[in-house]
């Protein structure tokens, strides 16, 4: 793109102002309908070092309400970010729906800066491509703009810059290593930026490469693109996103009804065989946080199933420094104006640690596709989306265990009057429970395809057969065991 970029012929000045007038007034009504509409718009303003990225974000907000925008500097990440996916600082920072959030630089910065210094080659190179493209398509199929905006100058124009920042005592400060090094390495580091732009050109993510020698021209071009890119989302906002074919190599599940719920254990079995594996999950916790390895573990089931009872028995084996439980309820506000991925985004455990959800992302192929929370283009997505999570989260390195926790509805019906008739229980009971159960063969319909569509070979599902407790906490154990012996050992 930037070798065979041309410069665009600049207005004459009394034009470019009439332009950048015009752009300043309809970006402060375009805003109005951002927020009516709902609509999230990110723009990431990349570009080289001393193009005015700064200096040109600040005039583009000064046109918008501040309490409908945030400015991030994404800097390179902490050691503390580190430990956590390539992506997830940025996931962090995505606007909620009808607000703006802008990037002074962004995911493209750190790939290219990786592969410049030589830590991003060849399969390791196309799977951070790959996590980039994902990203972006599932933020723009959710309803979301992303703006992708490139500050281009030359060689000569940089040094220029630089060579002023750096005489003025007040701005010095500004100037980098990295700037300087840049600037001398102009030619690679421009191989290296064409090379990531044409491989992230898509057409519902498409780059825009600014003209950044002359700073008014340099906004006008900002702010046009801006607007007519909020015009273009706000078309799109009422069309049905298509579905894409699923790539991941799945493992053939049975339908919860050809499940064997008859499996039990006596007590005194389930007393040996619960603390030998508790013993060895032991071990096992500390090995994790040796290696640095990250473990999601991932808990749906039936209402009244074991879920939390299961939960305490795996939890009683490890050092309560190193893992955390998310219990997983309807979506916070905050939580609901985002993509519905960002709310565990942000509850994944750093290397080392063990993070385990009792409820999870599956809830939109589930609750909300039988409630209607969302539309069905929403949840039949969700199947390739939540592939495709998963999919990064053990790229990153992690080991991800999928329980679904499996009772018959005759089970069910005595464990809800149970603990409706047993007062210390009765908290555990709702209305929504009892409404939740009538609707059982829907549910089921939902979760069998959910089990076909979503346990890849990778991240398989383990149904836990629960008519006995007893019997389902000692086998999560032993899949808990079983899987983190054979990953820590590789």
């Amino acid at each position: 793109m930037l070798k065979t970029w041309v410069r665009p012929v600049r207005p004459e000045e009394s034009e470019c102002k009439q332009r950048l007038d015009a752009a300043r007034d309809r970006l402060e009504k375009l805003q109005l309908e951002v927020k009516a509409a709902g609509l999230p718009v990110l723009v990431l303003v990349e570009g080289w070092g001393a193009a005015g990225k700064g200096s040109m974000l600040g005039r583009i907000i000064q046109n918008i309400d501040p309490r409908f925008f945030t400015v991030t500097s994404m800097s390179a990440p902490t050691v503390e970010e580190g430990r956590y996916p390539f992506l997830y600082r940025y996931v962090k920072a995505i606007p909620e729906a009808g607000k703006f959030a802008f990037l002074d630089s962004g995911w493209m910065d750190q790939v290219v800066k990786e592969r410049l210094r030589g830590e991003l080659e060849g399969k390791a190179y196309a799977r951070r491509l790959q996590s980039v493209l994902r990203f972006e398509r599932q933020l723009t199929d959710n309803g979301y703009l992303v703006l992708k905006l490139f500050l281009q100058i030359s060689r000569k124009e940089q040094k220029k810059r630089l060579d002023a920042l750096t005489d003025n005592p007040d701005t010095a400060w500004r100037v980098s290593e990295n700037d300087r090094w840049q600037n001398r390495h102009y030619e690679e580091c421009k191989e290296v930026f064409d090379d990531y732009l044409q491989a992230t050109n898509l057409p519902g993510e498409p780059w825009y490469i600014i003209d950044a020698k002359e700073k008014k021209w340099c906004e006008v071009q900002m702010l046009e693109t801006l607007c007519s890119a909020i015009d273009t989302a706000r078309k799109n906002a009422a069309l049905a996103v298509p579905l894409l074919q699923n790539t991941f190599p799945l493992v053939s599940m049975p339908k919860l009804a050809q499940v064997d719920l008859s499996q039990s254990l006596t007590d005194e079995e389930y007393d040996a065989r619960r603390k030998a594996l508790q013993k060895r999950l032991t071990v096992l916790h500390n090995r994790t946080y040796r290696k640095k390895v990250p473990v999601i573990i991932v808990y749906e089931g039936w209402d009244a199933a074991g879920k939390g009872g299961n939960i305490r028995r795996v939890t009683a084996a490890l050092d309560p420094r190193g893992y955390q439980v998310n219990p997983i309820a309807s979506p916070e506000p905050h939580e609901k104006a985002r993509h519905y991925l960002w709310r565990f985004w942000t509850r994944l455990p750093k290397t080392g640690h063990i993070a385990i959800f009792d409820r999870s992302w599956y809830g939109r192929v589930m609750v909300e596709r039988i409630e209607g929370f969302c539309t069905e283009n929403d949840w039949q997505r969700a199947y390739n989306e939540i592939n495709e999570f998963e999919a990064e989260l053990i790229n990153w390195g992690a080991v991800i265990l999928k329980f679904w926790v499996h009772i018959d509805p005759d089970t069910q019906l005595e464990r809800f009057n149970s603990r409706q008739s047993t007062p210390e229980k009765q908290w555990k009971i709702t209305d929504e429970d009892w409404r939740n159960r009538e609707k059982w063969p829907a549910y089921e319909q939902a979760v069998d395809e959910m089990l076909q569509k979503t346990s890849t070979q990778k991240a398989p599902w383990h149904i836990l057969p629960s008519n006995d407790k007893k019997f389902a906490r000692v086998k999560a154990l032993e899949i808990i065991v079983d899987t983190l012996e054979k990953a820590l050992e590789e």
